[in-house]
């Protein structure tokens, strides 16, 4: 599907060439003969169309239709664009700016956020002008794509019949899933590095909230399964690795359902009939995304024959957001705090693979092995009798121990020159790591089943987590740094650093009555910039 490419080549069409010709055509989908009619076609079409009256140069508007649909009009416009100018600079501009207003603007931001969706409705048209310049056609191209299916989302799911919805899923987003991936979207990183967090966030729920229920249809079945290969694969879902001010940056998001299924009470294959309460659960729960953040800070210091290069966590930021637009389910149920948790981070980032200029890896935590702490109360009590004899004398003694227990235990490893930074969580009661749990017991309320250190984990003094679910750790619960010693030849280069994060979510029940648990895991890997350029070098 290359939109981009028939929109740029419009103003120099023979199709306009004459005000009678028919206006220019895009089928975006299209399937053969309809079941209900065999003369008809059932498609979703883009349509180009000049003001009336008018010559090349003029005014145009884009329009998105729908043919042959059993409850439509042999016709139906579902939208209609702002108006472009062919003789300006920039001629579709406006349209690649409505449409990202469009989707910013129908976002399922998180409840309670501190940023309202309307005043991110306005995205300023020298950055959209910028990011539209700075990328070769074919790389926007990938771009304008995956904000086109989105806002087609919102049309053809939620604005239309359900037969339009279906034909959507099945004709149009199977077959450009891989759209989703981003691995052919620089644009996408530019626009993200360039709007800042705010529209950033509100663009990947949206687009979280479209692969969540695509994620729902095919799991229960209509159809899909052999459409969509690339729904097992590890890139449903979106992450970016940036370098900034002594940090390096790695954001990634993925719906929960989009991430591979490690540990369940449901055997792979199996499609055990659900209890009523069940079903809602489970469809609450595919209403999630995972928004990770892995921030490590570097720095970088010259001495004579070596040049250190350390590196320390400064934040790590998880947070399972809720794709909805209410904090209660179609029945009134308030499913709040049913949700998915971290249960382990793991963290690595070192050299390209390959690289000959480095030295060393030196590890900054030895493995720590837990101390018990063991204190001992002698007690000695005396008393002299009345008699002449030999005076009485009764002694007590008393120990008592006392164990450090933490929930999370941070680990560092080496995989060749990589340093890889592992937070694994426990329950404090039992002591069981929680990812890698297959039996989470008999189920019941608070988590039930011997579970009873994530007991209401979103309540109390001694929560594992935020009130809303995430999970902040910081450099100064894990602060120890890393090194490299790196070439002194490599002085004044800017070298490709690899920086990579997997993390695991949990589910057990919290405040409902279930037997159902589940652990999924997501990876992610990208390169970042290590520049080598001492201070006196950068003042010229």
């Amino acid at each position: 599907m290359d939109v981009w490419s028939w929109i740029c080549e419009l103003p120099n069409s023979d199709e306009w060439s004459n005000e009678s010709d028919p206006s220019p055509v895009f089928e975006l989908a299209s399937s053969g003969t309809s079941s209900h009619d065999s003369s008809s076609t059932r498609a979703i079409q883009l349509r180009a169309e000049k003001a009336s009256g008018s010559n090349i140069d003029s005014l145009v508007t884009f329009s998105v239709c729908l043919q042959g649909f059993q409850n439509v009009s042999s016709q139906k416009i579902l939208w209609v664009s702002d108006t472009c100018s062919l003789s300006s600079e920039k001629p579709f501009l406006p349209l690649v700016l409505q449409l990202l207003q469009e989707i910013i603007s129908r976002s399922p931001t998180a409840q309670d956020s501190t940023c309202p969706r309307s005043q991110l409705q306005k995205l300023k048209s020298d950055v959209v002008s910028w990011i539209m310049d700075s990328h070769a056609p074919e790389s926007f191209s990938s771009f304008f794509n995956l904000v086109l299916l989105t806002r087609l989302f919102w049309l053809c799911a939620c604005d239309a019949p359900t037969e339009v919805g279906s034909f959507y899923f099945r004709s149009l987003l199977a077959p450009n899933l891989e759209a989703t991936s981003f691995k052919n979207s620089p644009a996408l990183r530019t626009f993200f590095l360039t709007v800042g967090v705010d529209a950033e966030l509100c663009f990947m729920r949206t687009l979280g909230y479209m692969l969540a229920k695509w994620c729902i249809l095919r799991e229960v079945g209509v159809g899909l399964q052999t459409l969509t290969p690339l729904l097992t694969s590890p890139n449903l879902g979106f992450s970016y690795a940036t370098e900034a001010h002594g940090f390096w940056i790695l954001k990634g998001y993925v719906p929960v359902w989009g991430m591979k299924l490690t540990r369940s009470n449901v055997e792979k294959g199996q499609f055990p009939a659900l209890e009523a309460k069940d079903a809602v659960l489970k469809y609450t729960l595919a209403h999630q995304q995972l928004e990770a953040v892995i921030q490590l800070e570097y720095t970088v210091g010259f001495y004579e024959g070596l040049i250190q290069v350390n590196a320390r966590v400064d934040n790590l930021r998880l947070h399972v957001a809720r794709l909805g637009y209410n904090n209660k389910n179609d029945d009134g149920v308030e499913l709040g705090e049913e949700r998915h948790f971290p249960s382990r981070i793991r963290v690595w980032v070192g050299p390209e693979i390959g690289a000959n200029y480095v030295a060393g890896l030196s590890l900054g935590r030895s493995t720590d092995n837990g101390v018990r702490e063991i204190e001992t109360q002698n007690i000695v009590k005396g008393s002299l009798g009345k008699s002449n004899k030999t005076p009485k004398m009764k002694a007590t003694g008393r120990t008592s121990s006392r164990t450090r227990r933490s929930n999370w235990r941070w680990d560092q490893d080496a995989e060749g020159n990589a340093a890889v930074f592992d937070a694994v969580l426990h329950d404090s009661t039992t002591g069981h790591e929680v990812a890698a749990r297959r039996l989470p017991g008999t189920g019941g309320t608070g988590g039930g089943g011997g579970y009873e250190g994530l007991r209401d984990r979103y309540s109390g003094a001694n929560r594992v987590f935020t009130k809303k679910g995430g999970l902040v750790l910081a450099g100064d619960e894990y602060g120890q740094e890393v090194g490299w010693r790196v070439s002194k030849e490599m002085e004044g280069s800017v070298l490709k650093w690899r920086i990579g994060g997997q993390v695991w979510l949990s589910y057990w029940p919290n405040e409902v009555k279930s037997s159902h648990f589940e652990t999924r895991s997501v990876e992610w890997c990208d390169e970042v910039d290590l520049p080598l350029i001492p201070a006196k070098l950068l003042s010229y």
